[in-house]
């Protein structure tokens, strides 16, 4: 008599199937790298974000601490940012998704 157990390869793992999106952010908390991925996204949509009028005037952009550090060229836009910070605080945040930054300071 065998007595050997058969066992479909369907369903023994299909417990160890999740998608590819849930995989990839088990990943990034396991490496504690999400913070960081979410400060390169706010970055790289600034422009989609804020404009390229707004973008061609910025000379650096980076986050440090969630603070949105933004040197600009222009004095009346920075003027004007400065007076829109919580909209820019609230679209920056949107488009990430989460709250990364929780301040802007203009350089």
């Amino acid at each position: 008599m065998n007595s050997k157990k058969h066992y479909s390869s369907e369903t023994s793992r299909s417990s160890d199937i999740q998608p590819l999106k849930e995989g990839i952010s088990a990943l990034l908390r396991a490496y504690r790298l999400q913070g960081k991925l979410n400060e390169v996204t706010v970055v790289s949509s600034w422009e989609r974000v804020m404009g390229k009028a707004v973008a061609l005037k910025t000379q650096q952009l980076y986050v440090s601490n969630n603070k949105l550090f933004v040197r600009l060229s222009s004095a009346p836009l920075k003027h004007e940012l400065v007076m829109a910070k919580t909209r820019v605080l609230e679209l920056i945040n949107a488009e990430v998704g989460e709250e990364v930054v929780k301040e802007v300071v203009f350089l």
